[in-house]
């Protein structure tokens, strides 16, 4: 059965990441932290998230939501709670205790 076009259900909504990364521009900066940021998925969430990547330049607006006051910037939206990690994400080790995937 398709369901195109629907959320997903709470239950398989809670075993997702979803992750929204945003950057000022193609800066090397803006782009070494996606690359970083898929490194870092791909290894440790094997295929179990959602990366939207807002383009500031493109969209200053949707700062706001998130209250954005420096890029590059990683916000976990799911699962509660929302966490911010600021930086070009070269530290793993510290993205993955950010996303709290790893203890301090």
């Amino acid at each position: 059965m398709k369901t195109s076009g629907r959320a997903p259900k709470p239950k398989a909504a809670a075993n997702k990441f979803y992750l929204r990364l945003y950057v000022a521009g193609q800066t090397p900066r803006s782009l070494a932290a996606f690359a970083n940021l898929k490194k870092i998925c791909e290894e440790h969430l094997h295929g179990k998230y959602k990366i939207q990547v807002i383009d500031l330049l493109q969209n200053p607006k949707l700062a706001r939501g998130d209250q954005i006051i420096a890029v590059p910037t990683l916000v976990r939206r799911l699962p509660p709670p929302v966490k911010k990690i600021i930086g070009d994400l070269s530290s793993t080790e510290r993205v993955l205790v950010g996303l709290q995937l790893r203890e301090h």
